[in-house]
């Protein structure tokens, strides 16, 4: 396949008339005036051409949960995902009890990496508990938090076929920061779910965190004289996640959080769970009953129980925010990818890379999805 005379969002950032040759599932040839040679040709004439976007962040959609633990689920959120933009992603668990996540893991284990007709493709998991502070477990089951245990996480890596790319702890727990350090050993490790001070946040980053999960939300404030993990990551190079859904971070917050860490440490998130796609009424999200009304889910408590916002409303919402699109689109593609190591197969419009990729129009709207070199039907 030959996508010509679009506008390429290319690998360095910038935006370049440049044509892109497709051979089977990989990225071939990127340069001007490619002939077609008797192959496919896409024409992408006036509209933006860009590497598929990378959830690192999503527990479900369309009525599915990563968490379920059934084959169905994930492929149901994967159906979804394609049809708007987003072409790989991680499973995101929840706190919840060792049996029931290595159930989870299991199941997901033959689905990892798999590319399929019509569906994004799961790059592994991101474990999202149950190492929490019970102080800031926001929409966390409280039943199911536990202090950091490596044993157990190596149990459930192993269960997972070595597929979890990223683990979330509060570093202040008992064990923290030792669990840190070792889990770093093996994937990248993401602070969340935390009271954790600016010392013990340095500390977790100096040990081998490389991570902040929903940055903002689930951790103390950023105040002046307390400046916490939000103050203690942005002397580091560990890269920050962000909602932005409009409800979790105000837009003048999103545009701070891109002038303090850069744009090349900036992973925007949908942290969306099952009613993602779905109408307003009332959901599961880690057995705790979900409310979700004008936008927004919340538990019992009042508390936010991540998002209803696909990554790429997400990014147009940054775009809308007055984040530059170059900037918004690394945020939703290899800045994600690089975060937990997989910017080597996707997340950037390159020569060898696997062809996931997008055609959008100039006001961001969808006009054609191409995964693994096929064209697919949205």
């Amino acid at each position: 396949m030959l996508i010509q005379n679009g506008t390429l969002f290319c690998e360095d950032g910038t935006f370049r008339a440049l044509d892109l040759e497709i051979q089977g599932d990989k990225i071939a040839a990127i340069g001007p005036g490619i002939k077609a040679g008797g192959q496919e040709v896409l024409d992408a004439t006036g509209c933006y051409v860009v590497p598929g976007l990378v959830d690192i962040h999503i527990h479900g959609a369309m009525g599915a949960d990563f968490s379920d633990g059934e084959e169905a689920s994930i492929q149901t959120m994967a159906r979804y995902l394609l049809s708007q933009g987003v072409t790989s992603f991680l499973g995101t668990s929840m706190a919840l009890p060792e049996e029931r996540l290595s159930h989870i893991f299991r199941t997901a284990r033959p689905l990892v990496g798999r590319v399929s007709p019509g569906m994004a493709v799961l790059r592994g998991i991101n474990m999202e508990g149950p190492f929490f502070n019970l102080d800031k477990r926001g929409a966390q089951n409280p039943e199911y938090i536990i202090p950091p245990d490596i044993k157990m996480f190596r149990r459930l890596n192993a269960d997972s076929g070595d597929s979890i790319r990223t683990v979330a702890v509060a570093p202040e727990a008992p064990g923290g920061l030792e669990f840190v350090e070792a889990a770093s050993k093996m994937c990248s490790v993401s602070l969340a779910h935390s009271s954790a001070g600016y010392q013990t946040a340095r500390q977790a980053f100096e040990r081998g965190a490389n991570h902040v999960t929903h940055l903002f939300n689930g951790m103390s404030p950023f105040h002046h004289r307390d400046p916490g993990i939000v103050g203690a990551a942005v002397g580091t190079d560990a890269y920050v996640e962000l909602i932005c859904d409009g409800v979790h971070v105000h837009p003048a917050a999103v545009q701070a959080v891109f002038q303090l860490f850069g744009e090349d440490r900036v992973c925007l998130v949908s942290d969306a769970m099952r009613a993602c796609g779905m109408p307003d009424g009332q959901y599961d999200l880690g057995g705790q009953t979900v409310t979700v009304a004008g936008g927004c889910a919340t538990i019992a408590s009042g508390s936010l129980a991540g998002s209803i916002t696909v990554l790429t409303d997400c990014l147009r919402r940054a775009v809308a925010f007055g984040i530059p699109l170059e900037a918004a689109l690394k945020a939703a593609t290899i800045n994600p990818a690089r975060s937990v190591g997989l910017d080597h197969v996707v997340g950037s419009l390159s020569t060898g890379k696997q062809a996931d990729l997008l055609v959008l129009q100039k006001d961001l709207s969808l006009q054609h999805v191409v995964l693994a070199g096929r064209l697919q039907t949205i």
